[in-house]
């Protein structure tokens, strides 16, 4: 991600590379390729030329000694997801914001998808009615050499749902609103791994309108975010699926193929009755581009950091939730 961040700088009108910080010896071509200063801690690069922005991409259990380094200097951060590796840590990192008023982005770049900008668009528009269900997936195959090359990845603390569901629930967050409760179940009957390779999950959201998501590493199915996006093009991509369903009282919007479906009027609400259908125009572009362009303008006092480190701590307070329930059965309170 360090090196995603990188080419975003270098590709943008508004921000410049000023420094790679970093102890790897894989650093210093890398620095060297970029024509920019290499130091090997925070405290040194902030010793001896302190920049106006630091991207904090760095390993998770490092992020809250990191993020308090950037505080103290003063130096408004765009710090990766998750926030921290436990809420304990998430909670005392938001204190320590708190007090030092400290600017920071979380690294939650799905949120600067255009995509998901105008799905939003759409649905804060009313089209849609009152949101009543959400269907979303997060179907994908991580191949055998995944797991050999990170051992790792077999062990409790990494699975599914620790490394990628914390995506998805920011943006089931930015389409419906806040969640309020999750119960989840897991199975690892495909790799029988101790970690799980499957989640179903059930979802109340503030406003009284339920979801369902099911998510997998091991299912052979497009209904992802990087198969049906099309902004990673590292990904194959299938325009033909979606990976969420937002249904309202009116209408109902498939993302990210944009199709919309909504009846024209009132009395012509009923099962019996055909719906108006479109698709919704949309550009498709790198978020993470778009995100560099917007820590700028944070950087610049210009806006407020679209994801906040509130954003970033409910996001793996929702994360935390869906495992503690797998573990107990129990439906968990997130709100």
């Amino acid at each position: 991600m360090g090196q995603a961040h990188i080419e975003a700088l270098m590709a943008s009108e508004s921000t410049q590379l000023s420094a790679i910080i970093d102890p790897s010896p894989n650093a210093a071509p890398l620095a060297a390729k970029y024509g920019v200063p290499l130091y090997v801690t925070l405290a040194e690069a902030f010793a001896k030329d302190k920049p106006d922005g630091a991207v904090l991409a760095t390993p998770n259990h490092l992020h809250l000694a990191h993020a308090k380094t950037c505080m103290d200097a003063g130096i408004p951060m765009l710090l990766e997801k998750p926030i921290a590796v436990t809420l304990t840590e998430a909670y005392e990192l938001l204190a320590y914001q708190q007090r030092t008023q400290a600017v920071i982005l979380i690294g939650h770049h799905r949120a600067h998808s255009p995509i998901m900008t105008k799905a939003k668009e759409v649905i804060d528009s009313g089209k849609l009615g009152k949101l009543v269900a959400v269907m979303g997936s997060a179907l994908f195959v991580k191949p055998d050499h995944y797991f050999d090359d990170g051992p790792w990845r077999r062990e409790m603390g990494a699975g599914p749902i620790l490394l990628n569901m914390i995506h998805e629930v920011h943006n089931l967050r930015m389409l419906c609103g806040e969640i309020a409760q999750v119960q989840a179940l897991t199975s690892h009957a495909v790799r029988g791994f101790a970690v799980e390779d499957t989640v179903a999950i059930n979802l109340r959201f503030a406003s009284g309108c339920l979801g369902t998501f099911i998510l997998s590493d091991c299912a052979a199915s497009a209904k992802s975010w990087e198969q049906t996006s099309q902004e990673n093009k590292a990904y194959s991509s299938y325009d033909d699926e979606d990976c969420y369903a937002i249904a309202g009282t009116h209408g109902s919007l498939s993302v990210p193929t944009m199709r919309l479906k909504s009846y024209a009027k009132d009395e012509d609400r009923s099962w019996w009755k055909p719906f108006d259908t479109r698709v919704v125009a949309m550009e498709c572009s790198d978020p993470i581009a778009h995100q560099m362009e917007h820590f700028g303008k944070v950087v610049r006092g210009e806006v407020a950091p679209l994801v906040s480190a509130l954003d970033g701590m409910q996001n793996l307070k929702i994360t935390d939730a869906i495992v503690k329930s797998a573990k107990t059965g129990q439906v968990i309170q997130t709100a």
